[in-house]
């Protein structure tokens, strides 16, 4: 939630030493002589006084000691995946999934013992660990099915692939045994679930709306204080559409963090989900003063607080203040883990650069608010009335550009052999094509977004500087098949974009989306 890179450095010191302390404890357990093994295994016996010492041999399996600090070295392996995963980029997302492997392979042996033993575990297994092993396999899985495609497939050729429906079933089974996972196992549920709805409204939410309700309910029933899972509720009451209800549950969330330890990431967490709510209503002014707040905290990226500050005073009309506020973007550019821009850095950096190229001139042609929407994925939570007054700033942007290269094309007719170039309006076009059909699928025209679909990715080669809109193209017009009934044609417009191999903004953004429902196709057509 914090985002910073010292919270980062401080997180990943303690868990590689972690995992170094348990890896030591789990060999030299391994070791351990018979006698050892049978007096530790008979200790579990008799505080389960669940099965039968003479049932089975104790000397058949690991010592209890080993097991848990096997799961404990697995754990550690995981927590440092998801930090790398959490980076999106092409690098973290590597490292995310070697972490993966190596939590697994630990993992898999814990597993592995626990199936010899049977039902009579508990005799030589105690139920944090297995708690700690439900929790553990159950996140490998859901993570893994996360994964972009291209990672996905570097990893399958050690033999193991993602298994969803495993992962939900061992992370259900947690939760009900109440042990010391069961929490975690409702957040790593949580997660998942709100990614996968928000990532992909109009196909998941009603595949997982349900689930994520359901697992929030008893989260909530078992601990009725927790803050955290105040934040979740805010979460699932914005994916309902309630967003009166999900402002009111993040500033709860904010207020009753004060001294707890972990009060400024989860303030600022909630600051940013309040704005977002603001800008999904429309509320702009109050969306420009929480990016304001965010900014003088230091959250996440402060030159993307800027940039979505000055996004929002642009919505309001207020265009100088808007341009004084781009204008501070680069200065605040800053680079991160291993001395590279972050994708939104680097998105930011590249918007603000096309402003500065007409002196702020050419704003009419841009839409920077409604276009973060877009690619946040915002729209399907926004009013009828909100998405018809955002497709007319659409559409007087696309009129202010006809008209000026109507201007450039009149001023190259009074002059032969003229050196003034032909109009190059690709960029801002495609990106206002793309946010455009974003809506009308929100609105349930998809037959509209065709035309306006196709001259982006006809056009592709043109487009220099917003090279995502190729490949959103290719997602929008999957969703527009989609709606359509037609989703085979869906599967075949997202493995485009998924064999997309040209680098673009958000690339690993959009390929969680398609991760997340091409799979999902998948089961379907299985079922069927």
């Amino acid at each position: 939630m914090t985002s910073e890179e010292q919270d980062y450095d401080v997180a990943l010191k303690a868990l590689n030493a972690t995992y170094t302390i348990a890896s030591a404890q789990s060999g030299t357990a391994k070791g351990t002589s018979k006698i050892t093994s049978y007096i530790s295994n008979y200790y579990n016996y008799l505080r389960s006084n669940k099965a039968s010492p003479s049932t089975r041999p104790s000397t058949d399996y690991v010592p209890n000691g080993a097991l848990r600090a096997l799961v404990i070295e697995a754990e550690c392996s995981l927590q440092i995946a998801i930090l790398h995963l959490l980076q999106e980029s092409v690098l973290g997302y590597f490292k995310c999934a070697l972490n993966l492997e190596r939590a697994y392979r630990s993992y898999k042996c814990v597993w592995q013992e626990y199936q010899k033993m049977g039902t009579d575990y508990l005799a030589f297994m105690d139920k944090d660990t297995v708690s700690c092993l439900q929790f553990g396999i159950g996140s490998v899985h859901l993570i893994l099915s996360l994964l972009p495609a291209k990672v996905l497939h570097a990893i399958s050729a050690v033999g193991w692939k993602p298994d969803r429906q495993l992962g939900f079933s061992l992370l259900n089974q947690c939760i009900e045994d109440k042990r010391i996972k069961s929490s975690m196992a409702a957040i790593m549920l949580l997660v998942f679930y709100s990614t996968a709805i928000s990532f992909a409204p109009r196909i998941l939410s009603e595949t997982y709306k349900k689930e994520a309700m359901d697992v929030l309910l008893r989260a909530q029933q078992s601990h009725p204080d927790s803050i955290l899972y105040l934040f979740f509720a805010g979460m699932m009451a914005r994916l309902g559409s309630d967003l009166p209800l999900s402002t009111q549950s993040f500033m709860y969330t904010a207020e009753f963090s004060r001294n707890e330890w972990a009060q400024v990431a989860l303030t600022n967490a909630c600051r940013f989900e309040i704005a977002i709510n603001h800008m999904i209503t429309g509320n702009w002014h109050r969306a420009a003063n929480a990016f304001d707040d965010l900014y003088e905290q230091n959250y996440w990226s402060s030159a993307f607080c800027r940039y979505a500050q000055g996004a929002c005073y642009e919505m309001m009309g207020e265009r100088a203040q808007a341009v004084i506020l781009f204008a501070e973007v680069p200065k605040l550019i800053t680079k991160k883990f291993a001395g590279r821009l972050s994708d939104v850095d680097a998105y930011v950096l590249r918007k603000t650069s096309l402003f500065q190229k007409s002196g702020y001139q050419n704003l009419d042609f841009f839409v920077p608010a409604l276009e973060f929407m877009c690619l946040w994925n915002l729209f399907p939570f926004m009013t009828h009335e909100l998405l018809q007054m955002a497709l007319k700033r659409i559409d007087h942007g696309l009129i202010a550009i006809q008209r000026c290269e109507q201007l450039e094309q009149e001023e190259r007719m009074k002059e032969i052999a003229t050196d003034k170039p032909l109009p190059d309006y690709f960029n801002e076009i495609a990106s206002l094509y793309v946010t455009k059909s974003s809506i009308l699928n929100v609105l349930g025209r998809p037959e509209e977004t065709t035309l306006d679909l196709n001259w982006v990715l006809d056009h592709g080669d043109y487009i220099t500087d917003d090279t995502w809109t190729a490949p959103y193209a290719l997602w929008e017009a999957g969703v527009a098949c989609w709606i359509l009934g037609n989703q085979d044609k869906s599967q075949q417009i997202w493995k485009k974009a998924v064999d997309y191999n040209q680098r673009y903004d958000f690339e690993y953004r959009l390929a969680v989306r398609l991760s997340l429902v091409m799979p999902y196709e998948e089961e379907k057509e299985e079922e069927k």
